[in-house]
């Protein structure tokens, strides 16, 4: 079963700790969920980010010593978390400790915001919480309240188990039961059989995905030509995009979020239009619609911004990937 896992915390002074938490959502296997690539300036920004959060199975709010974001009075993960309670979704919270090192000029100055915050997080500590002293520490924390969580409270999943299958769901399904089908009559094989030569041609697909890389550009707020080119191996850039995949994402939403978390330069904002070269990010999703790993799912074909969404054997593939990872530490220990 997997589940959405909202992520909640302060921006500016959370950003290293932030950049963690993603990953360790998706190695217990899971899909990780932020307001990062929410547009909220736009009239419908806090209906999607309320949606965005109501399907949610689980929030986990990280607090540190900000209330809220510079020149601002009011918290948004507060209103978040107040939402998230009124809805009845699980909630893990991760406070700092004050006994834990931290930058004077990543702590509140203000009396009325540190009441305020003070306050917050006397409502955190009511539910399931822990406090933590470093990123190792906030991690290893997270991983354990969420483990207990899910034990404890299981939720319905990201595939609602009293929803009916959908069309699209159904016309996959087929199709994928269709083409097992035609393999047997082909290669006349017995089920054992039939097994090892899927797990060949995932191998291959992991092996095509490791070996091949390509080069992404990026274009900064404040620059005016493409700069910091990169190669990247194709399996880094499926992993990161397959839990983004799982709900479709535009290419113009694609390339902002690889512009995002690839960007080799921390200290310069990328911008927000195509931070990576969009001829760039369509080869990409051109080659892995190759391999099958991902599809268009866009009927507008005019638009000129694709829909794109991970296949069913796109996710079978990024399974046997984690396996393998996973695996790794056995060898090592041994």
């Amino acid at each position: 079963m997997k589940y959405h896992i909202f992520i909640g915390s302060t921006l500016d002074d959370l950003k290293n700790e932030r950049k963690e938490i993603p990953r360790i959502i998706m190695e217990l296997g899971h899909i990780p969920v932020m307001a990062d690539y929410l547009d909220l300036s736009s009239r419908s920004g806090q209906q999607l980010l309320q949606k965005t959060i109501e399907e949610c199975d689980y929030f986990v709010a990280v607090v540190a010593h900000k209330y809220c974001p510079a020149k601002e009075r009011t918290s948004p993960l507060e209103a978040e978390y107040n939402l998230t309670v009124k809805k009845g979704i699980p909630v893990i919270a991760l406070i700092i400790d004050e006994k834990a090192r931290w930058k004077a000029s990543k702590k509140e100055k203000e009396a009325a915001l540190t009441k305020k915050l003070e306050e917050f997080k006397k409502k955190l500590r009511t539910g399931r919480h822990e406090t933590w002293l470093n990123s190792t520490d906030l991690c290893l924390k997270l991983q354990t309240l969420l483990v207990h969580e899910i034990n404890l409270h299981p939720q319905n999943g990201w595939v609602k188990s009293d929803k009916a299958v959908s069309p699209t769901v159904a016309n996959e399904l087929s199709r994928l039961s269709a083409e097992n089908e035609q393999l047997r009559r082909q290669v006349k094989m017995e089920d054992n059989q039939i097994v090892t030569k899927l797990r060949e041609q995932m191998k291959h697909a992991l092996k095509v995905l490791s070996l091949n890389k390509t080069t992404l550009s990026f274009y900064y707020a404040t620059g005016e030509n493409w700069e910091n080119s990169r190669q990247f191996r194709y399996v880094r850039i499926f992993k990161l995009l397959v839990p983004e995949l799982s709900l479709g994402k535009t290419t113009s939403e694609i390339a902002r979020f690889l512009g995002t978390v690839l960007n080799p330069d921390l200290d310069k904002l990328v911008r927000k239009d195509y931070p990576t070269p969009s001829n760039s990010i369509k080869k990409i999703m051109a080659d892995f619609s190759l391999l099958k790993l991902v599809k268009c799912i866009n009927d507008d074909e005019g638009s000129g911004d694709e829909i794109w969404e991970i296949t069913e054997y796109g996710k079978e593939i990024y399974s046997a990937y984690r396996i393998r990872q996973l695996e790794k530490a056995f060898v090592k220990k041994g």
